[in-house]
């Protein structure tokens, strides 16, 4: 997976408007070497950084969950960062990235926060209704965002947060993603606790593990992720949601196996949505929201149908993390 990620990122570095060649390149031709410098690479290390933040988040959030079905789409964490970035216009309208990535921090860990003190206290849960709630819970959100936006006339400069897509990200416009990779690695220094404390609070307890401080931790994390991305690329979803199902089918639940095929197979998975954007209607560009909305949607209902009909082979564990 790893030859096949570094061949499709070295193709993706030639695909665009401006066509110039590995040639161009070597021989050092000016404007090859600046679009390349200034687009084509930042480009690439923030849909890497996106496709392996997105899935990274979503397998967390599963596990704290013991949900497949629970994510930073189905988590209200992605409609809670837009809010916090439209928050950001509000307050201050002459904020930097990085100020509104403040905002859209606070935002999308209170909103993840919320989502699942509200779940925890339900008494009968499904695996279907738990996401279902969420959706319900983001769409809420949204709708306040929305309204906020028409009221204060703030609607076309919350657009680009709304929709997912690289063709803004340029050098000085993507750094703030990177924050993913320090993310990343403290999930993986915890993946661990992450896995025992999914298994329930009276099972951390007795291992030793502090329940709620890991569980927050994790979605701390997750929320922050979410929302570096989203600040940078907009709302990107189903990432989290289908590329940690799909490695799990195949690498098992254990956090600490799978964690580096997730971020791997995810930074792939978003690699190819953005090099199918670029060249399907060239020399336009689709929106890889669109790309991944349309391959993502169709992976969930197929997951959400194997899994009503048993054919899956995720099963289902003892209540824990944020089921209760």
């Amino acid at each position: 997976m790893a030859a096949v990620l570094v061949l499709c990122s070295v193709l993706s570095l030639f695909i665009g408007v401006v066509n110039f060649s590995v040639s161009d390149v070597l021989n050092g031709n000016w404007e090859a070497l600046e679009i390349l410098v200034l687009s084509r690479l930042p480009r690439l290390l923030a849909i890497l950084c996106t496709g392996m933040g997105m899935s990274v988040a979503g397998l967390i959030m599963q596990q704290l969950c013991m949900n497949k079905f629970v994510s930073p789409t189905t988590g209200a964490t992605i409609s809670s960062a837009q809010l916090g970035i439209l928050f950001a216009f509000l307050f201050m309208p002459g904020s930097t990235l990085w100020v509104r990535a403040g905002f859209a921090f606070v935002s999308a860990i209170a909103g993840t926060w919320i989502f699942v003190a509200f779940i925890q206290r339900i008494q009968f849960k499904d695996v279907v209704m738990v996401p279902l709630v969420g959706i319900m819970f983001g769409n809420v959100i949204g709708g306040i965002t929305n309204y906020l936006a028409y009221k204060y006339e703030m609607t076309q400069a919350l657009s680009s947060w709304l929709v997912g897509h690289f063709s803004l990200v340029m050098k000085g416009r993507y750094e703030l993603v990177i924050l993913v990779v320090p993310l990343v690695l403290a999930a993986f220094l915890f993946a661990n606790h992450f896995n025992i404390v999914g298994m329930g609070k009276d099972f951390s307890k007795n291992l030793g593990v502090p329940y709620n401080a890991v569980l927050f931790l994790g979605l701390t994390i997750a929320a922050m992720i979410t929302a570096s991305i989203v600040v940078v690329a907009g709302s990107i979803s189903y990432i989290g949601l289908i590329v940690p199902n799909l490695v799990t089918m195949f690498k098992g639940d254990k956090l600490r196996g799978t964690l580096a095929d997730t971020a791997l197979f995810g930074a792939l998975f978003v690699l190819v949505c953005d090099m199918l954007g670029r060249v399907v209607i060239a020399p336009y560009e689709l929106p890889i929201e669109l790309i991944v909305g349309i391959l993502g949607s169709l992976i969930f209902i197929g997951l959400l149908w194997m899994r009503l009909n048993g054919k899956a082979r995720i099963v289902r564990k003892p209540e824990g993390g944020c089921r209760g």
